[in-house]
């Protein structure tokens, strides 16, 4: 009678187990997916989480307000928010493709406000690989303060998509002289 024979059958199986439980974390790792609203500013691409987004729409007619920013186009009635709607092109001082009198307009929100965002298309869904997504240090290494709204840059085929953080380049305290937010 073997005694030891016992002993192995259950570390083969413990091995085959932790082998099935990596097998099973790697693929889940490489099933993570964000989604992702993609527009185009200037002459590139940029991404923002769909969870950031409310809706998107035609854009609405525009009330000037007075000694605001120049990025700050005024604020409109969607839905019965007023929202303050913001040029990112401005913003970012990028070439004017967008029109304040046409084009589409993301409505943003968080926890604490809300804005518009004026598009030129519609913007697309994306579904990306987290893997697809480049969060390297390098990338965004020499930004400080104001500029670490890049989340990171997506890579899918030849297209680089510069994913960003809204609430990082428009604050509450930006939209307080507009909307007294």
């Amino acid at each position: 009678m073997n005694l030891e024979e016992p002993n192995e059958l259950p570390s083969s199986n413990d091995d085959k187990m932790a082998s099935a439980v990596e097998m099973n974390r790697i693929e889940t790792e490489q099933e993570k997916k964000s989604n992702i609203i993609v527009f185009r500013l200037g002459e590139e691409e940029y991404g923002l989480h769909i969870d950031q987004i409310k809706e998107v729409v035609i854009t609405p007619r525009i009330t000037k307000v007075p000694l605001t920013p120049s990025y700050v186009k005024g604020v409109a009635n969607i839905r019965g928010n007023i929202l303050a709607i913001i040029d990112l092109e401005d913003k970012f001082s990028l070439n004017r493709t967008i029109s304040e009198t046409s084009g589409y307009t993301l409505v943003v929100e968080s926890h604490e406000y809300n804005m518009a965002i004026l598009v030129k298309d519609v913007p697309n869904t994306l579904s990306v690989a987290d893997t697809d997504i480049d969060y390297s240090p390098s990338v965004v290494a020499d930004m400080q303060g104001e500029h670490d709204y890049i989340n990171g840059i997506i890579k899918i085929d030849d297209r680089l998509i510069i994913l960003i953080d809204i609430f990082k380049i428009i604050t509450k305290e930006d939209l307080k002289p507009v909307i007294g937010a």
